[in-house]
């Protein structure tokens, strides 16, 4: 699925990625390939992107807010205050704060 992370200040990340965890309000969740339409409002927390690999982007040119998780570098991890995340046809945005 294509992600976009999108920050008042920049647009954070915009690649394919293999599945993505966010903070719910309700909880965190996950979200795969094909998943069904969604919009959800995030509360503060972190969301992680899980990537093939890193060989197609450089961690510098994500502004320095993703970061390699400590024990897997296929996946990102950025914190977030507050959020809403849109899912619709494999194309997912999160708005952050």
């Amino acid at each position: 699925m294509f992600l976009e992370i999108v920050t008042p200040e920049a647009i954070l990340f915009s690649s394919e990625v293999d599945s993505i965890t966010v903070p719910g309000v309700d909880g965190d969740f996950q979200i795969l390939n094909n998943h069904a339409p969604i919009i959800s409002i995030l509360r503060e927390g972190v969301v992680k992107v899980h990537v093939h690999s890193q060989q197609h982007f450089e961690l510098d040119d994500l502004h320095g807010k993703l970061i390699a998780h400590i024990d897997d570098d296929n996946v990102l991890t950025l914190e977030i205050n507050s959020g809403t995340l849109e899912l619709k046809d494999n194309k997912a945005i999160i708005l952050a704060d």
